[in-house]
């Protein structure tokens, strides 16, 4: 594994979890950790459960003993270091958003598809799909449940930049995360909108702003907090975003995302509207779908709230009792699950860096669009 911050200890909890509470085919070991600075990486190793360190992802992707490279650092990094490790024969779990461009995301589309036919695989890191909830949403979408899609409403709200004193880090620097809130969170809005519906976006009218436009740099940071230091530097980033989108299907979507939404904490909220019903989810109540069956008698009829916590709800029968509910760091698990079991099965695994171009293409759209009074951006 390639960083070893707030992802990286997610994901390190994911291989470390994995093999002990599912039946995996293959068994993960977490051989290296890759960081800049020798004694912090090191220290991450011992912390997390890495048996070595070093200080260049190169070294990494270049051992006989690696089979998988996992990236968890900064956008402006993950297609170097992605294409160096597919052209290496090795399979690759990338975070998201896969890239800071979408020059950048073709080139390791490219790469993936070639590798692909070799029998290497790779996966972006869009893991709210994995939460049981959401599995539940996309079957019942998949099944018909609530008919043709005619709105689909997307938030995703935290507020852990709403102080203007919070310091600088890289994921308010444009040449490191590519965007902001954009990027960070409204790519999983995005992804999570088109897995859940099975529909693309097809356009885009949007508007990007950046309330504090100058921050203390920080004297350290870690996750997502730091302490300020003496001197101050410049957001380039957005810190929020929202936009008006159409779906294939001829639905229309409304997505917000931001950092500056005091009191929401990780609030990603999906709705979905259909014709024979309806169905709402927000990540601060993650055990839970509610549910609306447009056909029942209009008498009783009205959202139901599902608590998907059952042995035959996704993932759920290798935790725990029903009603013992799962966390954050579970679809981090479950995507290790289920990269392991698609590569000893032969499978590409999904989503795939295909998939992420096509979030990279919407978040450009988004982009071109603010920058050009809200102008309405088709999407190919």
């Amino acid at each position: 594994m390639v960083g070893y911050a707030f992802m990286g200890a997610a994901h390190s909890q994911a291989w470390r979890t994995a093999p002990r509470f599912f039946d995996l085919p293959r068994t993960p070991v977490m051989r290296v950790l890759g960081g800049r600075d020798a004694g912090a990486v090191k220290a991450a190793a011992d912390r997390l459960g890495w048996q070595e360190s070093v200080t260049s992802w190169r070294e990494l992707v270049d051992r006989d003993d690696v089979d998988l490279v996992d990236i968890c650092t900064p956008g402006s990094t993950h297609a170097e270091i992605a294409v160096a490790a597919l052209e290496a024969g090795k399979h690759v779990l990338c975070e998201k958003p896969l890239a800071n461009t979408v020059a950048e995301a073709e080139v390791m589309v490219a790469a993936a598809e070639a590798a692909a036919a070799r029998g290497v695989r790779s996966m972006v890191g869009y893991t709210y799909r994995r939460v049981p909830a959401v599995q539940l949403a996309r079957t019942l979408v998949e099944q018909g449940r609530i008919g043709t899609i005619r709105h689909v409403r997307v938030q995703y709200l935290q507020d852990w930049l709403t102080d203007p004193e919070a310091p600088l880090s890289w994921r308010l620097d444009k040449e490191a995360a590519g965007s902001g809130a954009l990027g960070d969170i409204a790519s999983h809005a995005v992804d999570l909108a088109q897995y859940v519906t099975g529909e693309r976006l097809t356009g885009v009218s949007a508007l990007l702003e950046t309330f504090v436009r100058e921050r203390p740099v920080a004297a350290d940071f870690a996750g997502l907090h730091g302490t300020a230091g003496t001197g101050r530097g410049p957001v380039t980033v957005d810190d929020a975003a929202v936009f008006l989108a159409r779906l294939s299907g001829g639905g229309l979507g409304v997505f917000e995302a931001t950092r500056f939404a005091t009191g929401r904490k990780n609030a990603l909220r999906l709705e979905v509207n259909g014709e024979r019903g309806s169905l709402a989810f927000d990540f601060e109540d993650m055990n839970v779908l509610h549910v609306h069956d447009a056909t029942e008698d209009a008498a009783v009829a009205g959202f139901r709230r599902v608590v998907v916590t059952e042995p035959q709800h996704a993932y759920i029968a290798h935790w725990w009792p029903a009603g013992h509910g799962l966390g954050y760091e579970h679809a981090f698990t479950h995507q290790v699950v289920d990269l392991v079991g698609d590569i000893a099965a032969g499978r590409d695994p999904r989503p795939s860096f295909a998939d992420g171009l096509e979030v990279q293409r919407v978040l450009e759209a988004v982009e071109r669009s603010a920058a050009d009074d809200s102008r309405w951006v088709p999407l190919a």
